[in-house]
């Protein structure tokens, strides 16, 4: 069956809980082990003292390891992905630190891709930084070569441990080849020591692209967008191979990173209807797109529907990488700041509000939001100026989304 048909079911057995057609809330910290052999064995294999035997499972222990809500909802997200093993966290910010912990230590160096979302700029560039760990950043465009030169340039190439990507970029909608990332890493790669791809595949992700087809390790999600898609839950998920997910898991463990049953349960609701709202968002996404590319008042529209073959390599990575256009927009007003702002105040049914993925709309202003720590002089270059707003587009009717779009642009003085 296809994933879109086991959310309703798959992982949850009706019989374990009085019959139940929906998972309950297992809103409990402990679990009560039927024997001390049990208990012993239960935690001889959670510890890694000793792998498990064929057919056995990890029992139930304690809410921070293992809960019957988070392990249904790891097991239904591997199904998108095709992914061997999943972790969920109480945020995404979360689940992209606890990853960049564990597989980086003082005097490594990690490559990244800009733009990034603001929060992992931050956590890279401003945190990673004041325990020793390098970072080097290339930029939308560049080839293999040029990526790999500028590796080797620093001095530090024999300490990459980690290649960490976000396609589409946000708030840009720019693409990052996936595959040729991975030969990346491949390159810099030793037999003692394996450099990892990682993916932030949020803005497309888990239904309109899958990095681990095209070589990632990890795929990394912002579950509070897409995934959550009711702006009523905060959360984040990590998927990739048993044996990576085993190192991630263990590390979320002693950091206390496990999101909540309640989380659990909000998101295995949300899993049941994730494929018909990201397909009502990207076919409404489309149509605004269209108008926004013929509206007097705007300057410029990030969309990836707008690539064309002339645009090059981005056109042949979306070909490649991307089952949709997506559901987030960017665009210029002509103006400036003053400008942005009279279209996000004129706004009615569109929220004014950061995050992305709900139900709802949303506009925002990336230069002085999400994304006010960036460098300023790296702003400008990544085209994340003043004039810049960012429509995470619900699943409202297109027609009212363009009205209110279009009376809140006739707030913009012509010049």
């Amino acid at each position: 069956m296809k994933p879109e048909s086991l959310m309703m079911s798959y992982g949850y057995k009706p019989a374990l809980s009085e019959g139940a057609i929906k998972c309950p809330i297992f809103q409990t910290s402990t679990f009560v082990f039927k024997s001390a052999e049990e208990g012993k064995a239960f935690f001889e294999v959670a510890y890694g003292l000793r792998k498990q035997n064929e057919g056995e499972e990890l029992g139930l222990i304690y809410s921070r390891i293992n809960n019957p809500d988070l392990e249904i909802l790891e097991n239904r997200l591997t199904l998108w992905d095709e992914a061997e093993e999943c972790a969920v966290f109480e945020s995404g910010m979360s689940a992209i630190s606890t990853v960049l912990l564990e597989f980086l230590k003082p005097g490594d160096l990690i490559l990244i891709s800009s733009p990034l979302y603001g929060g992992s700029d931050h956590f890279i560039k401003k945190i990673l930084t004041k325990f020793n760990i390098n970072f080097i950043a290339f930029k939308v465009g560049q080839t293999q070569a040029e990526i790999i030169k500028l590796v080797n340039d620093s001095g530090l190439a024999e300490k990459l441990a980690l290649v960490y990507i976000e396609t589409p970029a946000n708030p840009t909608n720019d693409l990052i080849d996936i595959r040729s990332s991975k030969e990346i890493a491949q390159h810099f790669s030793t037999p003692e020591k394996e450099v990892f791809l990682a993916v932030d595949n949020t803005y497309l992700g888990p239904i309109w692209q899958h990095p681990l087809k095209h070589g990632a390790d990890f795929v990394l999600y912002s579950a509070t967008k897409y995934i959550g898609g009711h702006s009523d839950v905060i959360a984040g998920a990590c998927l990739g191979s048993k044996l990576l997910m085993k190192r991630v898991k263990g590390l979320r463990t002693f950091l206390g990173s496990m999101a909540s049953p309640n989380t659990g349960w909000l998101l295995l609701r949300s899993l049941e209807t994730l494929k018909v709202r990201m397909d009502a968002q990207a076919f409404n996404a489309t149509k605004i797109a269209a108008f926004l590319n013929h509206h007097p008042r705007v300057e410029k529209v990030y969309f990836l529907g707008n690539l064309t073959e002339e645009d090059g390599e981005q056109f042949k990575i979306r070909e490649r990488q991307c089952l949709t256009y997506g559901g987030m927009i960017s665009f210029d007003v002509r103006g400036t700041e003053k400008e942005a702002f009279k279209f996000l105040n004129a706004l009615k049914l569109i929220k004014l509000a950061v995050s992305l993925g709900s139900t709802e709309s949303l506009a925002e202003h990336p230069a002085t939001m999400t994304h006010s720590d960036v460098d300023e002089d790296l702003k400008q270059e990544l085209s994340i100026t003043e004039k810049m707003i960012r429509l995470s587009i619900g699943v409202e009717n297109y027609e009212d989304i363009i009205s209110d779009i279009n009376q809140a642009l006739d707030a913009i003085e012509v010049k």
